[in-house]
């Protein structure tokens, strides 16, 4: 039975979330299970509003973003979806960075959207970028992560190391969840 088959056989769509501090390689890892899978990935849609805001932003605009992944999420038309965020990401960064987080991300945050969430811990190099503001706190904020998802009862698994095994962990987790 081909994955197709497989997928439809269980639910009209798999939805699979990474999420994780800042240059965790969530994206690396999104790339490559979409490709894996044959199938485009659902950006980050924080990334996207930030590069068009220059990286200025304040606590409102959150819920904005929030707004825009969801609706990246919803429209989305594939067996698999591979997306490159999922909304705690909104809630802890609200909390973190205005100690503050608004009812809507909240509600986000507990509807269950995704059938498995990657958490990346954040063992690798950190790779600069202007849009990045947490270097020094990733293990703080990997564990209020783990906190958040197991507070919120999501289904994850944590993936750490070398690319290759974070991948090869994750595709294991996926076809498990494909499987009939």
């Amino acid at each position: 039975m081909g994955l197709a088959a497989r997928i439809q056989a269980t639910k009209a769509m798999l939805r699979i979330a990474i999420t994780g501090p800042e240059s965790s390689g969530k994206t690396t890892l999104c790339v490559a299970l979409a490709e894996h899978y044959q199938v485009p990935y659902i950006p980050e849609y924080a990334r996207i509003y930030l590069e068009n805001t220059q990286g200025q932003y304040q606590c409102s605009d959150l819920d904005i973003i929030a707004q825009g992944q969801l609706k990246s999420l919803l429209s989305f038309k594939g067996q698999i979806a591979v997306c490159d965020t999922d909304f705690s990401v909104l809630e802890i960064w609200s909390k973190y960075k205005y100690n503050r987080v608004s009812e809507d991300i909240k509600k986000l945050v507990a509807k269950d959207y995704f059938d498995l969430h990657l958490l990346c811990t954040p063992d690798m190099p950190w790779e600069p970028d202007p849009l990045r503001e947490n270097r020094k706190s990733r293990a703080e904020l990997f564990e209020l992560y783990k906190t958040n998802l197991n507070k919120y009862n999501k289904n994850f698994i944590v993936v750490s190391g070398p690319h290759e095994y974070r991948l090869k962990k994750s595709l294991q987790a996926i076809d498990c969840l494909i499987k009939v």
